[in-house]
C-alpha cells in the first residue's frame, strides 16, 4: 500500500505558487511545501513566482531548500509571472530552468536598506528622545537623527556584502561571470524578453509552456501529466474582492508596500 501511495506522486508534477512579498509566513509555507515535495518523491516541481521581492534571509532559505531538492534529483522549472523581481529572482535561481512571459517585469537585482529621518519634523513639534544604549551603533537608523559617517560606512559594508552574495548566486545559477552579471545587476528592472537576452531566463512562454517542459524533463506525457497544487491562502485583498478575483500587478505592488511599511525592498529593516 505504501509503495502504491508513493508511486502516485512519482507520476505527477508538484506545483508551488509564491505570491507577494517573500518573508515571514510566506517563507514558512513555501519551505513546508518543499519538504513535502521531497518526502513524497515528486520527480519535478513547477515553481510559479509572482513577487516583487522580499527579505534577504527568507529569500536565501527558500533558495537553499530548492538546491537541496536538486540534490535529490528533482527537476525544477521556475515560471515568472507578472512580476518576479529582486527576491523573486533570487529564489528563481534555485531552479535548473526558468521560463518568463515576454512582458514579465523582472530584474531589480540589488539590495537596499532605507531609513527615515524625521529629526526636523520632531524639532518643530517639540518632541525629542532620550536614548540609553550599550554601544555607539545600537540605535543605528534611528528616525530622530541623521546617520553619522561611521554608521554610513557600516551600513554600506552590509549592503555591499549582501549584494555580492546576490550577484554570485545569479552568476552560479545562470553560468555567467560575476562581471557579466554586474553589468545588469544595478537595480534596474527589465522585461522577460530582455532577461532572455541577458541570460537570466532560458525561454519565453506561459506557465502552461513551463508545465509542459517540466513534464518532458522527467519523461512524463505533457498532455496527461497532472500538477499537484500546493494551495496557499489568498492574500487579504483577494479575499475582500471575491474568491475568483486576482490582483493586478499594480495592486501587488501596493500590497507589498503595505506589508513592509512602505518599503519595496529586497533587504529592509522592519
Amino acid at each position: 500500500m505504501g509503495w502504491f501511495f508513493g508511486s502516485r506522486f512519482r507520476k505527477q508534477i508538484a506545483r508551488i505558487e509564491v505570491n507577494g512579498a517573500i518573508f515571514g509566513e510566506t517563507r514558512k509555507k513555501v519551505l513546508g511545501y518543499l519538504k513535502i515535495v521531497e518526502e513524497k518523491k515528486f520527480p519535478a516541481l513547477l515553481l510559479r513566482i509572482d513577487s516583487p521581492g522580499g527579505t534577504v534571509g527568507d529569500s536565501q532559505e527558500i533558495y537553499s531548500a530548492l538546491l537541496r531538492l536538486q540534490e535529490k534529483k528533482v527537476k525544477i522549472v521556475a515560471s515568472f509571472g507578472n512580476i518576479s523581481a529582486s527576491g523573486g529572482v533570487y529564489i528563481g535561481m534555485g531552479a535548473q530552468h526558468i521560463v518568463a512571459n515576454p512582458g514579465t517585469i523582472t530584474g531589480s537585482i540589488g539590495v537596499i536598506l532605507r531609513g527615515n529621518n524625521l529629526e526636523r519634523l520632531l524639532d518643530k513639534v517639540g518632541v525629542s528622545f532620550q536614548v540609553i544604549k550599550s554601544g555607539p551603533y545600537k540605535d543605528i537608523l534611528a528616525f530622530d537623527r541623521q546617520l553619522t559617517e561611521p554608521e554610513e560606512e557600516i551600513l554600506q559594508q552590509l549592503i555591499d556584502t549582501s549584494y555580492q552574495q546576490f550577484v554570485q548566486t545569479v552568476a552560479d545559477a545562470r553560468k555567467l561571470s560575476v562581471e557579466t552579471v554586474k553589468t545588469f545587476a544595478d537595480g534596474r528592472i527589465f522585461t522577460g524578453e530582455q532577461a532572455l537576452a541577458l541570460g537570466v531566463v532560458d525561454r519565453l512562454g506561459t506557465e502552461e509552456d513551463a508545465r509542459r517542459w517540466t513534464a518532458e524533463l522527467v519523461g512524463l506525457d505533457p498532455e496527461k501529466t497532472q500538477c499537484y497544487n500546493f494551495e496557499e491562502r489568498k492574500p487579504l485583498f483577494n479575499r475582500l474582492v471575491g474568491g475568483g478575483a486576482t490582483l493586478s500587478s499594480g495592486m501587488r505592488w501596493l500590497e507589498f508596500e503595505v506589508m513592509t511599511s512602505g518599503q519595496p525592498l529586497w533587504l529592509f529593516r522592519p
